[in-house]
C-alpha cells in the first residue's frame, strides 16, 4: 500500500526521486548466499521507479555531489549511504549510523570482514570537517555533533 501511494505522489507532482540504486542480484547472491530463483532481479527497493518508469529516478552514489545541495559519503553498503544536507547543516545517516538503544553507533549487524568499523570511520570521518549541528539516524532520536564524534571515535 505504501509503495502505491508513493509512486502515485511521485506521479502526481512530477518530481524526481533521489535514490542510491537497488541493490542488484549479483550482490545479494554474493552478500547473503541466496539463490538466484530467491533474488529475481535484485531487490526490490524502488524497483517501482527504476524499473517500473513511473518517475524520474536519479540514481546517486558515494562521491556524489546533488545539485540540491547534497554530498553523498559512503555506508556500510553500497546502497546505504551517508548524506551531508549544507543548508541545515545536517547529516542524514541511512542505517549506517543507528540507535538500537545504546546511542549513536555504528551500525553492529553490517560490520564484517568485508566492511570492517575502521573503514566505515575512515569513509565519514570528512563528516567531522563540516559544521555538523544535527545527526539524523533512521532508527534513534536526532543527535548533534558531539554524538556524531563519539560515534567516529
Amino acid at each position: 500500500m505504501a509503495r502505491a501511494r508513493l509512486a502515485g505522489l511521485v506521479e502526481r507532482l512530477g518530481l524526481p526521486v533521489y535514490t542510491p540504486l537497488p541493490d542488484s542480484a549479483e550482490y545479494l547472491i554474493e552478500k547473503w548466499g541466496l539463490t538466484a530463483e530467491q533474488v529475481g532481479d535484485g531487490s526490490p527497493d524502488v524497483a517501482w521507479l527504476v524499473r517500473e518508469g513511473v518517475g524520474e529516478a536519479r540514481p546517486y552514489a558515494a562521491g556524489d555531489s546533488l545539485e540540491v545541495g547534497v554530498e553523498v559519503f559512503p555506508g556500510q553498503k553500497p546502497n546505504d549511504t551517508v548524506l551531508w544536507v549544507e543548508s541545515h547543516s545536517a547529516v542524514v545517516a541511512g542505517d549506517t549510523l543507528v540507535d538500537f538503544g545504546s546511542g549513536l553507533e555504528i551500525n553492529p549487524r553490517w560490520v564484517s570482514e568485508e566492511m570492517t568499523r575502521e573503514q566505515v570511520i575512515e569513509g565519514l570521518r570528512p563528516l567531522l570537517d563540516l559544521p555538523v549541528e544535527h545527526m539524523l539516524a533512521t532508527h534513534g532520536v536526532p543527535f548533534d555533533r558531539a554524538a556524531l564524534e563519539q560515534a567516529l571515535s
